[in-house]
């Protein structure tokens, strides 16, 4: 009989990977986002990447074009594109609050946050502690974590209502007068005190929003790799897997 072979027929390689699969840690899955919500996921984010790029060309438009003016039509492009995704990121909205009414509740954690509850808070210091590098281990949550919600609500939640209503409060100024856009948001523009104001405050909140982007892309990828649950895949297969 080889070396390599017990009694039993089987490898001393295969006995060995028998024991490190028997002493690995468990790995659980968990059903928590619904397809809906994972699709309202990747279509809201391809809209903040277009709205992004072409924000920032009205904002710094470009300087020069060949030819006549008149044969160059590619700001009004852009223009149409950032319009276009600005009304993917509304409807995606009003679609993503009806599906928080008839979800799961998993599918409420965007639209708000316990604030009162004592217990919240000391998760969301402990969370804190783990994003410092001071903690060796972060909490288990079925659901976004608790400083995740919180960014999610103030971040993205209540920045994507104020981009939408000075948005479209600049949208109006096109669509002129008696339009159903100055009939709901023509009111911004005064309170803001004039269009410029608007417009900046528009711009500063794409900034905030490129922010809060990079810091969501590098939360998740960092917990795919040092936390105890997955993220990424989370919002792909809708299932959360925990590793101990």
């Amino acid at each position: 009989m080889s070396d390599t072979t017990t009694h039993h027929g089987l490898s001393r390689d295969d006995i060995t990977d028998a024991g490190e699969v028997a002493a690995a840690r468990s790995i659980k899955s968990v059903y928590v986002y619904e397809a809906p919500v994972r699709a309202w996921h990747w279509v809201n984010a391809a809209a903040i990447v277009v709205l992004a790029l072409t924000g920032y060309l009205i904002g710094s438009p470009l300087p020069t074009q060949p030819g006549e003016a008149s044969a160059n039509f590619l700001m009004g492009y852009i223009r149409f594109a950032h319009f276009a995704a600005g009304y993917v990121l509304a409807v995606g909205l009003i679609g993503r609050l009806y599906w928080a009414a008839v979800g799961n509740h998993h599918a409420r954690e965007l639209f708000w946050v316990p604030l009162l509850q004592r217990a919240y808070w000391a998760e969301l210091w402990g969370m804190v502690k783990w994003y410092a590098f001071v903690s060796p281990r972060p909490g288990r949550f079925v659901g976004h974590n608790p400083l995740a919600r919180l960014a999610m609500f103030f971040g993205f939640f209540l920045l994507t209502v104020f981009m939408l209503v000075t948005g479209f409060a600049l949208y109006a100024e096109g669509s002129q007068a008696g339009s159903w856009q100055d009939r709901l948001f023509g009111w911004v523009i005064p309170l803001f005190g004039q269009s410029q104001d608007v417009h900046t405050w528009h711009h500063l909140g794409l900034w905030a929003m490129v922010v809060f982007v990079i810091l969501h892309v590098y939360a998740a990828i960092r917990e795919d790799i040092m936390g105890r649950s997955s993220v990424v895949s989370t919002m792909i297969s809708g299932h959360r897997t925990f590793k101990d």
